[in-house]
């Protein structure tokens, strides 16, 4: 009898375990970052309510993950770097997004070797996204 090796999942969006996974970490996310003072500056950049942010990065990522492009579909390409340009984003508030995004990995139980590779993309993109001079 031999035994088969484990496989990973074909895409970080199945790794992560579908949308109540994605949708749980997003949710998390802007949890924390509604409770913790540390990300206070990243919070106030997000208006009063947080109900439209937490849909579009939840539809966000799993299109970005590898799962459904329920963002796609409903907005049309991201144009992340567009889409934030109204919004200060400096090394703060990159630093904040990540941090808070990280512990909301953390929290939720995403997998290290996963979490490893995210915090990696994540910061990649959130280090683009910066659009305030000197930042």
């Amino acid at each position: 009898m031999t035994m088969e090796p484990p496989t990973k999942p074909s895409t970080p969006f199945d790794w992560i375990g579908g949308e109540p996974r994605v949708r749980a970490l997003v949710d998390r996310f802007y949890d924390l970052m509604d409770i913790e003072p540390g990300y206070r500056e990243l919070r106030a950049a997000h208006g009063s309510l947080l109900d439209d942010a937490r849909d579009k990065l939840f539809w966000f990522l799993c299109g970005w993950l590898g799962g459904p492009s329920h963002y796609e579909d409903r907005f049309g390409h991201p144009r992340l770097r567009m889409r934030h340009m109204p919004f200060a984003i400096g090394i703060l508030e990159r630093d904040q997004w990540l941090a808070c995004m990280d512990q909301a990995m953390g929290e939720t139980g995403v997998p290290e070797d996963l979490r490893a590779r995210l915090r990696e993309s994540f910061f990649r993109t959130a280090d683009w996204m910066r659009n305030t001079p000197g930042s």
